[in-house]
């Protein structure tokens, strides 16, 4: 317990010093710049201690949780006694589909609850007054997220390069750019960008790392990294999918009743 304690101090510490830039250059800017004196003072200095405090746990949490979690779960499902086979039969990308499905599960739940998502979504649905519905983005970049994380697993167990996939995505973001509704375009980037968070990378890193030192024959420096790419390049391609499917078929309804 005394080491816990001493360990979460530590972290609070390391959080201050992370967090002092922020802070003096937004005072800096609001005194210095604006010259207005800060508003709600009381308040901004309440949630800012909320910060720290929550930043700390959440490290310490971390590192005593989640990475251990993840790790100990590709460990286990890549396990020969689980997977049931032996030898050459090892190096057999189809013996371990349980590690696919629990890599397209647990991106599905971590996406769901990736509070940068939530944020987005909120806000999207605000802006387009209930165009867009939350619950809808939210699902739609989780189903791109679990699809990334399965085809992720299954490049590290068959040791195939990463350019090779993240060029291919590429291509089809591009393509689908072209296409696509301009007035969802930036968020379908954007919907990429933020399930890359507090929740999802922790478990997501440590799921490839664990992955790839369990799979004979991959290293992982060079085959355990990569999967928080795939996480962020495949949500893209889904919303803009789900965008064009739902322009196609507004046009597809403007044409029947015409």
């Amino acid at each position: 317990m005394t080491d816990l304690l001493k360990e979460f101090f530590w972290v609070l510490l390391v959080t201050l010093r992370d967090i002092s830039p922020i802070l003096i250059l937004v005072i800096f800017f609001q005194l210095v710049v604006l010259k207005q004196p800060i508003p709600h003072l009381k308040r901004v200095i309440q949630g800012g201690i909320y910060v720290v405090l929550g930043l700390a746990f959440f490290l310490v949490g971390l590192e005593k949780a989640l990475f251990p979690v993840g790790k100990i779960m590709a460990s286990q499902l890549s396990d020969p006694e689980f997977i049931g086979k032996s030898g050459n039969e090892l190096s057999f990308w189809g013996a371990y589909y349980w590690i696919y499905i629990f890599a397209a599960l647990i991106g599905f739940a971590t996406t769901i609850a990736e509070p940068s998502l939530i944020a987005v979504a909120l806000k999207a649905s605000e802006v387009s007054a209930g165009t867009i519905n939350q619950w809808g983005l939210r699902i739609i970049v989780a189903l791109g997220v679990a699809f990334a994380l399965a085809l992720g697993t299954f490049r590290i167990v068959t040791g195939t390069p990463l350019y090779t996939y993240i060029i291919a995505g590429y291509l089809v973001v591009i393509i689908q750019t072209i296409f696509a509704p301009r007035k969802l375009i930036a968020l379908a980037y954007d919907s990429g960008g933020v399930t890359t968070s507090t929740v999802t990378v922790p478990l997501v890193a440590a799921l490839g790392l664990g992955l790839s030192s369990a799979v004979p024959g991959r290293n992982p420096a060079l085959d355990g990294f990569g999967l928080i790419a795939f996480a962020s390049l495949f949500p893209i391609i889904t919303v803009l999918g789900y965008a064009q499917i739902v322009e196609l078929k507004t046009r597809f309804v403007k044409y029947k009743n015409m």
